[in-house]
């Protein structure tokens, strides 16, 4: 009984390794396509912090990446680690629900195939680039033989998120039109927190939802923990602490969400400098996700998805 009572709640941690061409990609910078990559410079430092504090998490990767062969070393290293691959889409292309059914079985087996040949994984787990997700993507998920989705984001923000993107970007009328529904809409922060099942034409599956502060439902993963430290520090570890206890608190076993840019700072990619906490150094930024790590292993014992 002793031993129960000191059990921690279980949380997941996942990755999703955007590179540095498909944030130039989604602001509408034509410089995307050279490809450019950080993926030498990040993976290494994400991975010598996990394994610090001995953690295995869920790193969802793009095919396009995988495609290459000047990533494949960096990504060989995930799977080498033990971290539990994930598929990200092949393009990265957040209006996935835009997609056919028969584009979206392209776009996964083209994924599958490169992301297999870069780690020696086929992945059976799936994030919608910018949580992009439609009923059909799901179909193809279950007809693929996927295990679960983690594309829902239940936040009421999305809307905020997008006004802010379309001021920031560079965008044609049909490159907006194409991105009109991006980061979700308003119904979507009454999405449930907990796992839960979508019931399908030929079964169901499991969701695991990008966890947001219970109540409150507004973002609690690094990126945005990074942000209000950027604005003050003290402001940042106070937010994190409640959030995650009020998470314990609320009985919510928090998925959450970590991004490249969380461990890279200014001096490491000047290309995306316009980007949300970006000003800050790689050490500050380190400094800070070190922290939010600690707090969450104090609370729960956390692993992959």
């Amino acid at each position: 009984p002793h031993k129960l009572h000191q059990m921690k709640p279980l949380a997941s941690l996942s990755l999703d390794l955007d590179n540095e061409w498909s944030y130039l990609k989604t602001r509408g910078d034509a410089t995307w396509e050279a490809m450019p990559s950080y993926l030498d410079c990040v993976v290494p430092r994400v991975l010598e912090i996990l394994a610090r504090r001995q953690l295995k998490i869920t790193f969802f990767i793009v095919g396009q990446d995988a495609a290459l062969e000047k990533n494949r070393s960096a990504l060989r290293q995930l799977s080498a680690a033990g971290h539990e691959i994930g598929n990200h889409s092949h393009r990265h292309e957040p209006w996935l629900h835009l997609y056919s059914e028969d584009e979206l079985e392209v776009e996964l087996a083209n994924a599958e195939m490169h992301i297999e040949a870069a780690t020696g994984v086929r992945p059976d787990v799936f994030r919608g680039p910018g949580f992009s997700l439609s009923e059909t993507t799901l179909r193809v998920l279950r007809r693929r033989g996927y295990r679960y989705d983690a594309s829902t984001f239940p936040t009421f923000l999305g809307p905020l998120a997008r006004a802010y993107y379309f001021m920031a970007a560079r965008l044609s009328p049909e490159e907006r039109a194409k991105r009109s529904k991006l980061f979700g809409s308003l119904r979507d922060g009454l999405r449930p927190l907990k796992p839960y099942r979508w019931q399908l034409e030929d079964g169901s599956l499991l969701e695991i939802p990008v966890s947001t502060m219970p109540i409150f439902r507004v973002p609690i993963h690094l990126s945005y923990v990074i942000y209000l430290h950027a604005l003050a520090p003290w402001l940042a570890r106070a937010y994190c602490g409640f959030a995650l206890r009020l998470c314990r608190i609320s009985g919510i076993e928090p998925s959450i969400l970590l991004h490249p840019l969380d461990f890279l700072g200014a001096e490491d990619v000047p290309s995306l400098s316009f980007f949300p906490g970006m000003g800050l150094s790689a050490a500050s930024k380190l400094g800070c996700a070190e922290h939010y790590l600690e707090r969450l292993q104090d609370l729960f014992d956390v692993r992959s998805l």
